[in-house]
């Protein structure tokens, strides 16, 4: 797994941003049966950054938590039988790894929301980045059906990983 990891905003955590990000990618592919080495990029912006990006990538002018750039498009989600018909389009020519995509992780969210529900800021980061990687697997949540499988998903990679809401 290979990750990189740009925070425009000055503010810190108190655990290492890209450490967390790839644990938890790492478990995310694997519980995915993902067959490849695999690359995403974080960038951690604050409510200004993630409005500005939201209004120009997506036409919606209001703050998020995340948002998810998947490089990939999935017939299935999670299916990664596919790929390999499109190495152009989805492997690193240099590193032979699967691109996976972009997150924007709003970093003042972050805080807010750990606050909010009254759990730590890392138990709150790794969700947000389990919940982002997911879409960049190609899962959503436009319907019921695939919000609670999404959520599902979501809760076994942190409980996998032992961080848990308290």
């Amino acid at each position: 797994m290979t990750s990189y990891v740009e925070n425009e905003t000055g503010q810190a955590f108190s655990f290492d941003e890209k450490s967390l990000l790839d644990r938890v990618a790492e478990a995310v592919l694997d519980i995915e049966n993902c067959p490849y080495e695999a690359a995403v990029n974080l960038l951690i912006t604050d409510d200004a950054g993630i409005r500005e990006y939201n209004k120009n990538y997506r036409d919606i002018d209001s703050e998020t938590d995340v948002l998810s750039f998947p490089n990939l498009e999935f017939e299935t989600p999670g299916d990664f039988s596919g790929v390999e018909e499109r190495v152009a389009d989805c492997f690193d020519p240099d590193s032979g790894e699967l691109v996976l995509g972009d997150i924007i992780l709003n970093v003042t969210r972050v805080k807010e929301q750990a606050a909010a529900y009254g759990h730590s800021e890392l138990r709150e980061y790794a969700f947000l980045i389990a919940h982002s990687l997911y879409h960049l697997c190609g899962y959503d949540h436009m319907e019921p059906e695939e919000a609670a499988l999404m959520e599902k998903k979501q809760e076994a990679v942190l409980q996998a990983l032992s961080i848990t809401r308290f």
